[in-house]
């Protein structure tokens, strides 16, 4: 499955849908993105049951300034409309894989509950 390029207008619709969604902030002119670039497309390739979506920081401004993106690349894992992931910098293959492993496996009902856990301890 091919990357999909995402904007402040489809960004919350596809993050929140069921599933897995990886999302990769870039731009043009950052080395390390260009580095990560194919790495990610590959996976997205191993992966077709997952969406993977690119949100292009100069473009779209706006929304990384939002969702507090300090650095690039920066990617998110969202799974049944929850974030379960984001960290800055660039991924070696493996270690993109074996986050996806770990995303895959998560137990949702647990994560969910943890999240009510901590919004009723607020």
């Amino acid at each position: 499955m091919a990357t999909v390029e995402l904007t402040t207008d489809k960004f919350e619709s596809t993050v929140l849908q069921d599933g897995i969604v990886l999302v990769d902030f870039w731009a043009s002119w950052c080395g390390p993105c260009r580095s990560f670039a194919p790495v990610f497309e590959q996976s997205a390739q191993n992966h077709p049951d997952a969406v993977f979506a690119k949100v292009d920081t100069e473009a779209e401004g706006g929304l990384s300034g939002a969702l507090g993106i300090r650095s690039i690349p920066t990617l998110m894992v969202f799974r049944d409309g929850i974030q379960v992931f984001s960290q800055a910098g660039a991924l070696p293959s493996h270690a993109l894989e074996d986050l996806i492993g770990q995303v895959k496996a998560l137990d949702m009902d647990a994560v969910r509950a943890e999240i009510a856990a901590s919004k009723s301890d607020a």
